[in-house]
């Protein structure tokens, strides 16, 4: 039934025609059936290895030689049509062949798990596949190949996922950074790729990864998380989930601000629910991230160059475009280098109500880091003018963290309030006040106003957002 997915069927009705020195088939009757090719038996583990490696071992090195059988008999490109089912199917009865040659019996269980790794390894991403599938990890981080790690709930955790060596490991590196048109070796040993499933995918690999391959995927949350889901996680406070609704309803210019993991990207996508759907919005990342909860939303992402260091579209280029597409609002995905001049170009320009993130640890960090990207822009300014350039172009700064426990929160809410000298100032409207720890490790702690009013309340009000002034109270909210 499955025949069509092996190579050199004779379901065709035209005759094969025999390799050049391969005699041809003979029409009459063969006296004796022909000897089945000679394949290499499973690797017998050390004796004294411990029983759960030996059976490690004893099924890596099964798994190995019948993965190289499925690519010697599956018709790969017939493949791209076959369904889950057919596939599975065709795999089991190359594996049931298989096996009784190589004169190995295997229990129910031990064959179920080889036929899903098989499965992976044909059409998926081998070992990582399982942990893609995995709704509860973040993040999957390869330390070479025997040493794979998961993100859940914040927290890092060491799975018991291995690849059989560095070769499988660079196997599969390999296959991912083909199917986007990347490749990564000697010569290139770093890449930065986009999974089909909008995962971000980083690799590295030997000699500058010392001890083995270094990957890093950023899984693709595929729901929409929504401000109210995020006051329920307890990230914010319902009092500052109001504010920050008046802040981009009434196009603030908006900065979130965090350390890797921390949530920047998460939050962006909830205040994208506050811009209206009458509003055209274009967003322009390196990687494809953002689910912006509008309806007029325009996509850009970056390209780095080919294998002829051709090509490149970086996202100054997109940012630069993105000013003649007519937007009402401009979201960077991240802000790290010479962008953010034309970025504060935009939010000076009549781009009001754009927002981006970038890597600091606090609001007053945020700054700093703009004013040595700007400098690393090889912008000759004056000091006071690119802190009067940041000044007017940025509103707000949305400070996020991971705390110890893995628990993600808006740690302050700060307000850029204009110049006094050459020093930007600023005034924190909301944080979250940390009060203790509980045995078990979590963060005690609730979320306060500093008792400052909004620099913006009376712009709030012009826009008919007329916030009650105990959201700002000193008090736990």
């Amino acid at each position: 039934m499955f025949a069509r997915y092996r190579k050199n069927t004779e379901s065709s009705a035209q005759p094969v025609r025999p390799a050049a020195g391969t005699p041809a088939r003979q029409t009459a009757a063969p006296s004796a059936p022909a000897p089945k090719p000679e394949r290499a038996k499973p690797v017998a583990p050390k004796v004294d290895m411990p029983k759960d490696e030996q059976r490690k071992q004893r099924m890596n090195s099964i798994k190995s030689d019948l993965h190289r059988r499925l690519l010697d008999n599956l018709n790969l490109s017939a493949l791209e049509n076959a369904s889950e089912i057919e596939l599975r199917s065709e795999i089991n009865a190359i594996v049931v062949e298989a096996l009784g040659e190589m004169d190995v019996v295997l229990n129910s269980e031990e064959r179920a798990t080889l036929n899903r790794d098989l499965f992976f390894e044909v059409m998926g991403l081998g070992p990582l596949e399982p942990l893609l599938q995995d709704d509860t990890v973040n993040d999957i981080l390869v330390n070479g190949p025997k040493k794979i790690f998961v993100e859940r709930a914040g927290k890092l955790e060491l799975t018991d996922v291995t690849f059989r060596d560095e070769r499988h490991l660079l196997r599969i590196i390999d296959k991912i950074v083909s199917a986007v048109g990347r490749r990564v070796d000697e010569s290139n040993p770093y890449v930065d790729a986009r999974l089909a499933d909008g995962s971000r995918f980083n690799a590295m690999v030997p000699p500058v990864a010392v001890d083995g391959s270094l990957v890093s995927i950023r899984k693709f949350k595929k729901e929409k998380l929504s401000v109210q889901d995020l006051v329920n996680f307890g990230a914010f406070s319902p009092e500052i989930a109001l504010y920050l609704e008046a802040a981009v309803s009434t196009r603030l210019n908006v900065i979130v601000s965090g350390g890797t993991g921390s949530g920047k990207t998460t939050t962006l996508n909830a205040l994208s629910s506050f811009i209206g759907n009458s509003e055209r919005v274009l967003t322009i990342e390196d990687t494809a991230e953002l689910q912006l909860q509008g309806e007029h939303v325009g996509r850009m992402e970056s390209r780095p160059a080919n294998m002829e260091g051709k090509g490149a579209v970086t996202q100054r280029d997109c940012l630069r475009n993105a000013l003649r597409m007519r937007p009402d609002r401009i979201i960077v995905g991240e802000t790290r280098g010479e962008e953010v001049i034309d970025m504060l170009q935009a939010m000076n320009t009549g781009h009001d109500g754009s927002m981006t993130t970038i890597h600091a640890n606090s609001a007053r960090d945020g700054i700093s880091r703009l004013e040595n990207m700007v400098a690393m822009a090889g912008i000759d300014m004056p000091l006071k003018a690119v802190r009067s350039q940041i000044g007017s172009a940025v509103n707000l700064i949305v400070q996020v963290s991971r705390l110890q426990d893995g628990s993600r929160r808006m740690v302050s809410v700060t307000e850029i309030t204009g110049m006094e000298g050459e020093i930007i100032t600023m005034q924190e409207i909301f944080r979250f006040e940390r009060t203790g720890i509980e045995p078990d490790g979590t963060i005690l702690g609730h979320f306060t106003g500093t008792g400052l009013r909004s620099n913006f309340a009376d712009r709030f009000k012009r826009w008919g957002y007329d916030l009650p002034a105990s959201i700002y109270d000193q008090v736990k909210v």
